[in-house]
């Protein structure tokens, strides 16, 4: 399956490590976005995207929300949705699995981390 990501994160810093991560793993497809605004715009616009990596801890709308957001929309609802954060927490990933998040990967993560997770979502769709 080629995957298209859609790298969402407020760090560009963060979107480089996650791109390079990706490149490594042998995935060349990649759009970005700084916040969920921007992500449901990018989403909007290119129908071509099928896989979602988000940071939640964004300016203008979260990560969760996003998500949310995602899951509310008929056309996209079943994207396959990474979250990437420092929120490592039980309630925080409680509460992200019940936005419906596919999968978690608390920050700092390795690539090795980052395939086995993708890997995981894409054994579930």
């Amino acid at each position: 399956m080629d995957l298209k990501f859609l790298i969402v994160d407020d760090s560009l810093t963060m979107r480089r490590i996650v791109t390079n991560s990706l490149k490594n793993l042998g995935y060349n497809d990649f759009v970005e976005a700084a916040d969920g605004r921007e992500a449901l715009d990018k989403l909007e616009a290119d129908k071509t995207i099928n896989f979602v990596i988000t940071d939640w801890n964004m300016p203008v709308l979260s990560g969760l929300d996003l998500v949310k957001a995602i899951r509310n929309d008929p056309y996209i609802s079943n994207l396959p949705i990474l979250m990437v954060t420092t929120r490592g927490v039980k309630e925080d990933i409680l509460q992200a699995l019940q936005a419906r998040v596919n999968n978690y990967v608390v920050k700092p993560f390795t690539p090795q981390v980052l395939s086995e997770k993708i890997d995981q979502i894409l054994e579930m769709v």
